[in-house]
């Protein structure tokens, strides 16, 4: 049979090269009908069947240089548009311009950079009016699924949302799974909500380097409340407090001992703490919980916003809980907008990524040098070779580097 095909057809195919090859609809379709034909013993007839349908396939195969097997599909265009034009869009509340910004910005290329800078610039008059809070927890609290529980509820409300999701990367393959939007399936489909994963690299605290300029644009978008869900809680978990306005801390019942199973300083930055999963029998676990936390937070000092962190009970899968919590980052709002906390929180969140960008810059173009390139491989052979100090080797780098 094969080398009847091949006398047949081998010709025509060989003229179209790989071509032929890439036709994964036209194999799979042999592949179906020799299985059909096996199993109701009809595989006598194969080869005929085989030869009829690569003939009707055959004079529809294009040649290499076509761009799409598919002539209907339009290819979003690959060059780069001047920073205006993405403007413009991003402001009409066209998503796809919105995420081909988020992508420049999360870019290293220096081109990209440049480009996503002058996108930032242009929308940060038009960003600030958002409420930005921020969602953090252990592992297997729940954040994703009460996050969609709460976006829900803020849509109905009437509120626009963005969710900046922040996935751990792998410290060996570099890679993140990025699937947040599976996990909160029915908030993805809603037209009110945007929701962006983003790998955390090597940024601190789990939080992407670059979340604070999503922000803007997200808020140029007209997007009225943005959350940022980071990877968990650990110390470095603190970052996210420098680029939001409420810092929500999602806690499990009877998880060992309230007090002791999760880090101080988390707890001291949070201005809400929601006990999750508070349904069925975990129902009385989670109000003990949150009266030992109630008891704790009394102990703890006065916040420079004077708020009195508050802790409640909900359950994304019941509802519980999700219109409180809600309120309560309300009445944050309205009190530290009365006190003045607000403006001045954000103005010490701006000189705080300053600083940070500053030095991620000169780190970035320190390693970047080809005279640090070049010595710096001898500086370390002399380090491990217990030649040369590790402070002695940085301070010859910081020269070469300084000129």
């Amino acid at each position: 049979m094969k080398t009847v095909f091949l006398q047949l057809f081998g010709e025509k195919i060989g003229s179209f090269g790989c071509y032929a090859v890439k036709n994964a609809f036209f194999i799979c379709a042999q592949i179906v009908l020799t299985c059909r034909l096996i199993a109701t013993g009809l595989n006598q007839f194969f080869p005929v069947v085989f030869c009829i349908v690569a003939f009707i396939q055959l004079p529809n195969l294009k040649p290499e240089t076509d761009k799409s097997i598919n002539p209907n599909l339009h290819r979003s265009p690959r060059h780069l548009r001047a920073a205006e034009a993405y403007v413009q869009d991003i402001v009409a509340g066209n998503r796809v311009a919105l995420s081909q910004a988020i992508t420049l910005i999360e870019s290293t290329r220096p081109d990209h950079r440049l480009l996503s800078q002058s996108i930032v610039e242009q929308c940060l008059r038009r960003a600030g009016a958002s409420m930005r809070i921020g969602i953090t927890g252990a592992p297997g609290v729940g954040k994703s699924t009460f996050i969609e529980a709460f976006g829900m509820h803020l849509i109905e409300q009437g509120h626009r949302l963005a969710v900046l999701a922040i996935d751990p990367s792998s410290p060996l393959s570099k890679g993140s799974i990025l699937g947040d939007k599976t996990r909160m399936a029915r908030l993805a489909t809603q037209e009110q909500a945007f929701i962006r994963p983003s790998a955390a690299g090597d940024s601190l605290g789990g939080v992407a380097r670059k979340t604070r300029e999503v922000i803007i644009l997200c808020e140029a978008a007209g997007f009225d409340t943005i959350i940022v869900e980071t990877v968990g809680v650990g110390q470095s978990e603190t970052t996210v407090r420098s680029m939001v306005d409420c810092f929500l801390l999602l806690l499990l019942p009877g998880a060992g001992d309230e007090l002791q199973g999760i880090k101080r300083g988390i707890v001291e930055m949070a201005d809400i703490l929601a006990v999750n999963k508070a349904d069925g029998e975990r129902m009385a676990l989670a109000k003990r919980a949150r009266q030992e936390y109630r008891n704790a937070l009394h102990l703890f000092p006065l916040k420079a916003n004077n708020w009195l962190p508050q802790v409640v009970i909900c359950s994304a899968m019941t509802g519980e809980g999700i219109a409180e919590t809600g309120q309560l980052i309300t009445e944050f709002r309205n009190f530290t907008q009365a006190n003045g906390y607000f403006e001045q929180n954000r103005r010490t969140q701006a000189q705080y990524w300053l600083h940070e960008t500053i030095e991620a810059a000169l780190r970035q173009r320190f390693y970047q040098s080809a005279a640090i390139q070049e010595r710096l491989k001898m500086i370390e052979q002399q380090v491990l070779a217990g030649e040369k100090s590790t402070s002695k080797g940085a301070d010859e780098l910081l020269e070469l580097f300084l000129g």
